[in-house]
């Protein structure tokens, strides 16, 4: 009987070994999935990053996440030691999408999956899959905003309108100006809007890295040298950051007061300062891109493409990226005025509402 006991205990113990290792060996098969971000200093690329950890370790992957300030040097050398350090997966938000091109070389000789995530990354074929919002849609809905706060469908105007663009090095920046130009151009054409300055292209409108503060120097520059003795209207301007630096410069010559009110400016990515603006009046729209959402997408690419099966994209034909055309995902950006933003940002629980108080 006691030899029998001692059999059932070493085939207990054997077993409880082999449903350890098998434990340990399912959670060594979740790979580390690299997670390339480029700067802190926009709230959004924070809320991607957090989102995409949270996601994929409640998959149960392990995640590098690393922030490059917005240095491509920076940025190339955290996406090498990714590569390096044996990451299955790279999700990229690229500073410039055309300086990556040997380092995803080396990733796809590994055969490391490589996604471009909401910005495309260019001129090379290493690149498996895209995921974004609706870009173009993006630039259209700025630019339907400020049709609506003109009132220009109901015949209003003429109004002095400037155009502002987002970084050079950034692929969405087209997709954003082309999109809102699509709307516009025809009031442009008409006379119903005109640009004072003459500055049209995204050639002479770029404001390069994104940045508030070139943004509000070029608005300076632009007050001082057309508007002395003209009103300005309205402010396509593609992203919150900038539509700050835009206010500030209005605000220093006068405008936001009742005799000189604020011209129908836009933006992009609901950001905290860009809400309270609206708030007050100052900023008129922005365009809300839910990242918890893009971050699910980008999960489910890196769970498919890693189980080696069919990775689900809507997009076979827009980004192009100079060498291929890349598979993407696209969502529905949401724009969101003063009279809606507590319905679209506090009740899907993006924000809470302590947070504007």
């Amino acid at each position: 009987m006691l030899k029998l006991k001692t059999t059932f205990l070493a085939l207990a113990l054997a077993g409880a070994a082999t449903m350890a290792t098998g434990l340990t060996a399912s959670a060594q098969d979740k790979a580390t999935v690299g997670i390339a971000m480029p700067t802190k200093s926009s709230a959004r690329w924070i809320d991607d990053g957090n989102n995409m950890v949270k996601v994929l370790k409640e998959r149960g992957y392990n995640t590098d996440l690393q922030y490059a300030e917005d240095d491509i040097p920076n940025q190339l050398s955290q996406v090498e030691n990714m590569v390096t350090k044996g990451a299955k997966a790279l999700v990229i938000a690229a500073i410039d999408g055309t300086t990556l091109s040997d380092v995803l070389k080396q990733a796809k000789a590994k055969g490391i999956i490589v996604i471009a995530y909401d910005r495309l990354i260019r001129g090379t074929p290493n690149v498996d899959y895209y995921a974004t919002f609706d870009n173009f849609q993006v630039g259209v809905l700025q630019a339907q905003s400020i049709e609506q706060g003109l009132g220009l469908k109901e015949g209003k105007g003429p109004f002095n309108i400037e155009l502002f663009g987002g970084s050079p090095d950034d692929n969405n920046a087209y997709f954003f100006y082309n999109g809102a130009m699509s709307v516009l151009k025809p009031y442009i054409d008409s006379g119903k809007l005109v640009v004072a300055s003459g500055q049209m292209g995204m050639d002479k409108v770029a404001t390069l890295r994104w940045d508030g503060a070139t943004a509000q120097a070029r608005m300076d520059n632009l007050l001082s040298a057309y508007y002395g003795n003209k009103k300005l209207n309205a402010v396509l301007s593609p992203y919150d950051g900038i539509s700050i630096g835009i206010i500030s410069s209005l605000k220093g010559v006068g405008y936001g007061s009742a005799d000189q009110p604020m011209p129908i400016i836009s933006g992009q990515d609901a950001e905290v300062p860009s809400i309270k603006a609206m708030l007050r009046g100052d900023q008129y729209s922005t365009i809300f891109k839910d990242t918890r959402d893009l971050a699910k997408v980008t999960a489910d690419m890196v769970d498919a493409a890693l189980g080696g099966k069919q990775v689900t994209v809507n997009d076979t034909k827009t980004y192009e990226n100079g060498v291929k055309t890349v598979p993407s995902y696209l969502l529905k950006p949401v724009v969101v005025y003063k009279d809606n933003w507590e319905k679209v940002l506090v009740e899907s629980g993006y924000y809470k509402k302590s947070q504007f108080q």
